[in-house]
C-alpha cells in the first residue's frame, strides 16, 4: 500500500522560508514523477510543483515561479519543496503524490492522499 507523509510545514512570517518533505513508501518510488498540490480552506485542490523520475525537469505553477524549487532523493525515497519569499496567499495544507497527466495535459495525483503538511503565512 502505497503511503505518503508530508511534513515542514509550520507558521512563517510573509518573506520568510520552509522546507516541506514527503517520504513514500510501497512504491517504486523511482518510476514515478512526483508533484506538489496544496488547498486552502475553501478552495479546490491546486497544483504546485512536478518533478520528473530522475529530477532532470522540474514544472511549476505559475504563481510560484522563481520563488520554490522542488527536488527529490530516489534513495531516501524522498521529494521535497524548498519555499522562499513566502506570501500570505500560500497558506494551505501542502500534499504530495505521483504524478500522471490527464488528456489535457493537466497534472494530477495518482495514488489516495496522506494528510498534508500545513503552512501557515502570516503578514
Amino acid at each position: 500500500q502505497v503511503q505518503l507523509v508530508e511534513s515542514g510545514g509550520g507558521l512563517v512570517q510573509a518573506g520568510g522560508s520552509l522546507r516541506l518533505s514527503c517520504a513514500a513508501s510501497g512504491l517504486t518510488f523511482s518510476s514515478y514523477a512526483m508533484g506538489w498540490f496544496r488547498q486552502a480552506p475553501g478552495k479546490e485542490r491546486e497544483f504546485v510543483a512536478t518533478i520528473s523520475r530522475s529530477a532532470g525537469s522540474t514544472y511549476f505553477a505559475n504563481f510560484v515561479k522563481g520563488r520554490f524549487t522542488i527536488s527529490r532523493d530516489n534513495a531516501k525515497n524522498t521529494v521535497y519543496l524548498q519555499m522562499n519569499n513566502l506570501k500570505p496567499e500560500d497558506t494551505a495544507v501542502y500534499y504530495c503524490n505521483t504524478i500522471n497527466y490527464d488528456r489535457a495535459g493537466k497534472p494530477f495525483g495518482l495514488h489516495s492522499w496522506g494528510q498534508g503538511t500545513q503552512v501557515t503565512v502570516s503578514s
